[in-house]
């Protein structure tokens, strides 16, 4: 039996790794009771019955944003969640040629989701990466794959060998830094490598961790680019 989505926060809830999406963490923000967006599903959960009943139990989705081409799940299978959804994917610019001729809104710098919901274009893991923000519990970044958490209790962004761009990845870390602040950001939720996070779906002291990571050492060596360890 598939298993069922995790709540990460009384708001926030987190899916099983996603094999089409090479184990990536899909998110529901639930605001059916806000002025605002509605519910944003963020990156490609699995897509099943349970699912899709899962959805639908909590009022639907209203926005649905993908955070980077590698959380794009198989073009059939985005097909099948508009159909079942009526909600057109939000992704950056330049990655919406990846999804075909699927129906889908595009934004450039940042697009706005509601009263609390904002999406932060943060290109360096793919071109289009982008993270999204959520102005609750002190604020929470879902961070797709711009920033992970690592096997030695660190967050950073990962340099591999698809990285598109490793220094832009480090500049918009410091985009971030200017774009949010110490009293805007308490957790992050990355969507990918959750299993190092021991049961949990977030990082606490998320301020404290993204200022941490010295990007000037980081431009010379990668394994420079992570935060103080995670307790």
């Amino acid at each position: 039996m598939p298993k069922q989505p995790q709540a990460a926060f009384e708001s926030v809830f987190a899916f099983p790794p996603n094999r089409d999406t090479l184990g990536g963490t899909a998110y529901l923000i639930v605001e059916n009771d806000s002025a605002g967006a509605g519910n944003v599903l963020i990156d490609s959960p699995p897509w099943n019955e349970e699912t899709q009943s899962f959805l639908e139990r909590h009022g639907g989705i209203r926005a649905w944003v993908l955070t980077h081409r590698g959380a794009i799940a198989p073009l059939k299978t985005i097909r099948e969640i508009v159909a079942a959804t009526g909600c057109q994917p939000t992704i950056q610019e330049q990655e919406a040629y990846l999804l075909a001729d699927v129906p889908r809104h595009t934004f450039q710098h940042e697009q706005v989701l509601g009263d609390r919901v904002r999406v932060i274009w943060t290109p360096g893991h793919s071109p289009g990466s982008s993270c999204v923000y959520f102005r609750d519990r002190g604020g929470i970044l879902f961070s797709g794959r711009h920033l992970l958490p690592t096997p030695q209790g660190h967050i950073g962004p990962a340099y591999t060998a698809n990285t598109f761009h490793w220094w832009r990845q480090l500049r918009s870390i410091a985009h971030l830094r200017q774009t949010l602040g110490e009293d805007s950001l308490a957790y992050l939720c990355p969507g990918a490598r959750v299993g190092f996070l021991r049961g949990r779906h977030w990082v606490d002291r998320a301020w404290e961790r993204l200022t941490a990571i010295d990007l000037e050492a980081a431009k010379l060596d990668p394994l420079q680019a992570v935060s103080a360890p995670i307790p």
